[in-house]
């Protein structure tokens, strides 16, 4: 028998990742809803604040899919164009905290010193104080609505993600091409601006999108308790509010489909987020 250089051997090739099932089932319903979410004018059976009292609490049936609410408004309907606040809302509430969060992060692991010490204090400040306390001050100075929401929740979520950002600056910071650039006589801002920060961004966004979840059900809880969406908008938080009073009259469905609907986006997205965090943490 012939032996075979081992140079002639065939390099296997590198496993797969295997993408769960699970996780694909979540990717894809969370499709679905954003899709849905974007064509809600020409999904929806009728206008979300469309009210006929004729068919209040009425059941599931051919007119109405989900049912009604107590003012005859169809529960699809309002589902379907509730989605678009359910999900742009927390983008947009991680968007803000991202940016203060990854500055303060980025500025305390390149500074150091009395820098750091200081946005760490205050970091810890903001853990000590309850989150939920913090912002409905903020709301109760500035009024309530789905924007003041945004604004309060996002200042609530920054220090969580400059403590994430300043533990992973300071890994990325140690690293050999910092110092060359420094050699090079490159300024500290442009440094991170063009090179530190963007290396963080993997980690970073695999870090948001694990909060998405929580992020979601914040605004839905401010909602739910008037503080964030009014009437007569949409938002799932305030539908379960909104239904909540129908459950002594036996009607479930008001208060049952929006609250289904925010638990399994919740769900599905800290299973993608999770999924998606540890691939990208994986690849730094």
């Amino acid at each position: 028998m012939t032996a075979v250089p081992v140079g002639a051997l065939p390099t296997p090739a590198p496993p797969r990742a295997r993408r769960p099932w699970a996780v694909i089932s979540a990717a894809g319903f969370l499709g679905l809803v954003v899709l849905a979410a974007a064509l809600a004018p020409l999904l929806a059976p009728y206008a979300p604040d469309a009210i006929d009292l004729s068919a209040s609490l009425a059941g599931t049936g051919g007119d109405h899919l989900l049912g009604t609410d107590a003012s005859g408004q169809d529960l699809l309907s309002r589902v379907l164009y509730g989605a678009r606040t359910s999900l742009i809302a927390p983008l947009l509430l991680l968007l803000l905290a991202g940016v203060l969060g990854v500055a303060l992060g980025t500025l305390a692991a390149w500074r150091g010193g009395w820098v750091d010490a200081l946005v760490s204090r205050i970091t810890d400040v903001m853990y000590a104080f309850p989150g939920l306390l913090f912002v409905v001050l903020i709301i109760a100075v500035f009024g309530a609505g789905i924007t003041t929401s945004v604004i309060a929740l996002g200042l609530a979520f920054a220090p969580t993600i400059a403590k994430y950002t300043r533990s992973v600056a300071l890994g990325e910071r140690s690293k050999p091409y910092i110092d060359a650039y420094r050699v090079q006589g490159m300024s500290g801002l442009r440094i991170c601006v063009a090179h530190l920060v963007p290396n963080l961004a993997r980690s970073v966004v695999g870090y948001l999108v694990v909060l998405f979840g929580e992020a979601l059900m914040s605004l839905a809880t401010l909602s739910y308790l008037g503080f964030g969406a009014q009437p007569p908008s949409s938002d799932w938080g305030l539908m379960v509010q909104e239904g909540q009073a129908a459950i002594v009259q036996g009607a479930l469905l008001p208060a049952l489909v929006p609250g289904t609907a925010i638990a399994a986006v919740v769900v599905a997205f800290n299973m993608v987020g999770v999924w998606v965090a540890d691939r990208l943490g994986a690849r730094r």
